[in-house]
């Protein structure tokens, strides 16, 4: 718990951080759970700037996600219980045109774990793949705030033997 904490503020001090930042078009925040392992992440995103397939009213867009996230499971004594990862991913949504209302997105990205283990949970390689669906909504007088639902499957694509995955 101290850890999501941790992590909680990380994030509000990367908020006030980057906020000056040109460069960075977005700040991040993340928490859910799954296969047993409660996640927590803070990211920061850069768009594209490019409209693809614009129509009338929706255009494929993207942008770069680079995250720091935070894995905990519960495990018996001598097992590890969490796992720091970094991630970047390049990511594809499809968005109204006045960048308000519902989108949809699709990535796949880059993740590197600090442990292969998470309680009895074993992972063959550091280096894993990241692909994720999401479903949101962008409100605010410019769409300049985000929520949304992920689904993400993190695992290193039989790169090695076994390949244990993981679901958020």
């Amino acid at each position: 718990m101290k850890k999501m904490i941790l992590c909680a503020a990380a994030a509000m001090w990367l908020g006030v951080a980057v906020s000056s930042a040109q460069a960075v078009n977005g700040v991040s925040v993340e928490g859910g759970s799954g296969d047993g392992a409660d996640m927590a992440r803070v990211g920061i995103q850069w768009d594209w700037k490019s409209r693809w397939f614009q129509g009338q009213n929706w255009h494929l867009g993207g942008y770069w996600d680079l995250a720091l996230g935070y894995w905990h499971r519960s495990a018996p004594p001598g097992f590890n219980e969490d796992i720091t990862e970094i991630g970047l991913t390049p990511v594809f949504r499809l968005q109204p045109n006045d960048l308000k209302g519902p989108y949809l997105e699709a990535a796949i990205g880059f993740h590197l774990l600090s442990r292969t283990s998470l309680a009895d949970k074993r992972f063959s390689t550091l280096f894993q793949f990241g692909d994720h669906l999401r479903a949101g909504f962008r409100f605010g007088p410019k769409g300049e705030f985000d929520l949304g639902y992920r689904y993400q499957h993190l695992s290193n694509g039989s790169i090695k033997r076994p390949n244990n995955g993981i679901n958020f």
